[in-house]
């Protein structure tokens, strides 16, 4: 791949309503050179993420498109789900591919950020490698009392003012986090029991925040659709901690409580060099396809 290219892999608080889903991946694709290569959804979490890359100047426009969509569309009010959120478009990563440096996702990120305020009148925080504080490049610090409790918050603690922005949120779109980060593995470990005090325990045993693997994020939830539990992960770095290692700790886990994983589910897609670093230690998506597989879409792209 000799030109440049960024990934991007906004977050948006919708995952029931597919004519909404479908309209924000369409404003993002109207970005010309804006290409979407994978969408996943969960009804429970209520959350999709829609992965497309492209040269930077496509990206940024893109993820302004979807981001503008999804605050045209979306009712945090009325949003109901298990995973935290402060944002119609929740979180919205920058990620080098090729050609691009982390330092410039950054510059990507923050003049995103100025647009999305300046046009949409969404305030925004910057996280992880954008981060203009330390404490704000852990992006669970940012979302912390969600929506409602920073919607409060915000009025009377200057330490939760967004760095684009002023005291008060969106009225229904919120905030929206947005920054620059390595390339991050999302996926879901169910456990076959509706037990969310083990799904807390194996997050907590496994995250790199209470002691756990580096580079590892990890929530226990419960999902009353399917009447069990999850272990929901975000591993930052698997260059730091390989997938297969994440997964043999969370058997572990399960393991030790007495309870066995029914199934895992990859969300958005996967580098491959991090599949095959994980290969022989039983873990299997069960919902992978070649078409999961980054390199592989972004080969698609790239023609």
């Amino acid at each position: 791949m000799g030109r440049q290219v960024v990934d991007c892999v906004p977050n948006f608080s919708e995952g029931r309503d597919a004519s909404v889903i479908a309209a924000i991946a369409e404003a993002i694709s109207s970005a010309p050179g804006a290409a979407v290569l994978g969408q996943t959804s969960d009804a429970d979490h209520n959350r999709s993420v829609i992965t497309f890359a492209g040269e930077p100047g496509a990206v940024a426009e893109g993820a302004f498109r979807g981001i503008e969509r999804a605050v045209a569309w979306i009712d945090l009010n009325r949003h109901e789900g298990i995973h935290p959120r402060i944002g119609a478009a929740d979180v919205v990563p920058l990620v080098p591919i090729s050609g691009v440096t982390m330092g410039d996702c950054v510059r990507l990120a923050e003049q995103l950020a100025e647009r999305v305020w300046r046009e949409l009148h969404v305030p925004v925080y910057l996280y992880e490698a954008a981060a203009r504080r330390p404490d704000r490049a852990n992006l669970a610090n940012i979302r912390r009392g969600r929506f409602e409790g920073l919607r409060d918050e915000v009025h009377f603690n200057a330490e939760r003012l967004p760095d684009f922005g002023n005291a008060a949120l969106h009225p229904t779109a919120g905030a929206c986090v947005i920054g620059a980060r390595k390339l991050l593995i999302a996926f879901n470990v169910n456990l076959a029991t509706a037990d969310l005090k083990i799904a807390r325990s194996i997050a907590r045993k496994i995250r790199f925040s209470s002691g756990g693997l580096e580079a590892v994020k990890a929530l226990g939830l419960f999902l009353e659709s399917r009447g069990y539990a999850q272990v929901s992960v975000n591993l930052t770095d698997f260059e730091i901690t390989p997938l297969g290692a994440v997964f043999d700790a969370i058997r572990a886990e399960a393991g030790r409580c007495g309870v066995r994983i029914s199934g895992v589910e990859l969300i958005g897609l996967v580098p491959r060099k991090a599949l095959e670093s994980a290969a022989g230690c039983g873990l299997v998506f069960g919902n992978f396809g070649p078409q999961l597989i980054l390199e592989n879409q972004l080969e698609k792209m790239l023609g």
